[in-house]
């Protein structure tokens, strides 16, 4: 098969798979003559799911012929697609040549399991390596593991790779068992707490600086180890694919930060696969969905939120009329309206249009001065969204202002295609 035949295969097959991000890696770059690539600036690919999403981030498989036959994925053994795989060589020249011409930041490099998890996780990591070593590349690399590939496989990727990542697939292990049931969860939690051993690890030695000297009376060198995944690792779970309501996929992903300190944990929208199983939903769940999931990640992440005090309604779902911080605002109107000049920053963190920046843009403010409503503008806040939820000099919110404004900052309705017949 041609290799431009079997990039279109592979770039399509790896579409379905979110987790990839640059984001806090090393800043390499090719300055002063040394290496190509850089994990800076611009220059990159896009995939699109078929729903239509633009996925700012290249990714490839090495390979869509897969062992397993998980009900989910478009590539399991039972499914109807078209096979091919790559060479270590030609994912290494692809990655060079699109990095060359401007297209792409770097790698993200995943695939199917062939003839046994060590064999596949040997090749990937062999892509990692020569783009390393043999041709001294300095962009990104982010490689999906396989949970049942070698500790020593393993620890070789993080020489080589940003980022690492290992998919829990499903929120739930009944989930996981009844459209996975190939897949061992002990097998994926084990292989992410070692990672993240090694990764702190790796952080640690790197703070002990040795000092050496090369010559006798010469100037000491600190040197250090290299790093291993600086980056971190990441995870990514399926959403609608089964009835996990959530506040469950909530619990499931602060539980994933606190015991393997994630960087990321990335919700992926189910979407209808050809020649879907009969225990797979027929209809994909709302694209909102997923984007209300990343909202409420967020407000654990930066905002102080706790995971069970997010989803508030008795079906367990986050609203999709609103943002997650503007539903737990309207339901604990008790603890509103919040004075700017008094408020302690946990709180203002809980104002709906107030993040993490205009907060601490608030509280330098109010050491010199009073705030009042007008500050908001001048500190690029948005007034109409906050203003009903606090008080300040000369402003305090008439009953019903907070609703109102929740009903003006709706989510639209969804467009509908017009028909040309």
């Amino acid at each position: 098969m041609e290799l431009q035949a079997k990039l279109a295969i592979l770039a399509d097959a790896a579409k379905y798979d979110a987790s990839c991000a640059s984001s806090g890696s090393n800043a390499r770059h090719s300055l002063g003559g040394r290496g190509i690539g850089s994990t800076e600036g611009m220059g990159i690919c896009h995939s699109y799911a078929p729903d239509g999403r633009c996925i700012s981030l290249l990714k490839i498989l090495l390979t869509n012929h897969c062992q397993y036959d998980c009900l989910y994925c478009v590539n399991r053994a039972s499914s109807n697609v078209p096979r091919a795989r790559f060479s270590a060589d030609e994912v290494v020249q692809l990655t060079l040549d699109f990095y060359r011409r401007n297209c792409i930041e770097g790698l993200f490099l995943s695939s199917g399991i062939v003839k046994s998890p060590d064999f596949t996780m040997e090749q990937v990591v062999e892509v990692a390596r020569a783009l390393r070593e043999d041709h001294d590349f300095c962009g990104y690399i982010h490689l999906k593991t396989i949970p049942d590939a070698s500790p020593e496989l393993i620890a070789r990727a993080g020489r080589y790779a940003d980022r690492l990542s290992i998919n829990v697939e499903m929120p739930t292990t009944d989930g996981l068992q009844a459209l996975a049931p190939e897949k061992d969860e002990s097998a994926i939690r084990r292989s992410m707490a070692r990672l993240r051993l090694q990764i702190d690890d790796a952080r640690e030695e790197r703070k002990r600086v040795v000092p050496i000297r090369a010559l006798p009376g010469a100037t000491p060198v600190a040197t250090k180890p290299p790093p291993f995944a600086p980056a971190g690792q990441s995870t990514q779970m399926i959403v609608g694919a089964d009835a996990t309501d959530d506040r469950r996929i909530l619990a499931t992903s602060a539980t994933l930060y606190g015991a393997y300190r994630l960087r990321r944990v990335y919700y992926s929208a189910f979407s209808p696969i050809p020649d879907a199983a009969r225990a797979l939903p027929l209809v994909a769940p709302p694209l909102m969905r997923e984007h209300r999931l990343y909202q409420a990640d967020w407000l654990m992440r930066f905002y102080g939120f706790e995971h069970q005090e997010i989803v508030s309604a008795s079906n367990g779902l986050l609203r999709l009329d609103v943002d997650p911080k503007m539903a737990w605002a309207l339901a604990h109107a008790e603890r509103f309206p919040v004075d700017l000049n008094r408020a302690p920053r946990e709180m203002l963190l809980r104002v709906p249009g107030l993040g993490v920046k205009a907060v601490e843009r608030l509280l330098q403010a109010r050491r010199v001065r009073r705030l009042r409503a007008e500050d908001l503008r001048s500190l690029h806040v948005p007034a109409r969204k906050v203003l009903p939820f606090v008080v300040a000099d000369g402003h305090r919110p008439a009953a019903g202002d907070a609703a109102r404004a929740a009903q003006q900052l709706r989510a639209p309705a969804p467009p509908v295609q017009a028909s040309l017949f």
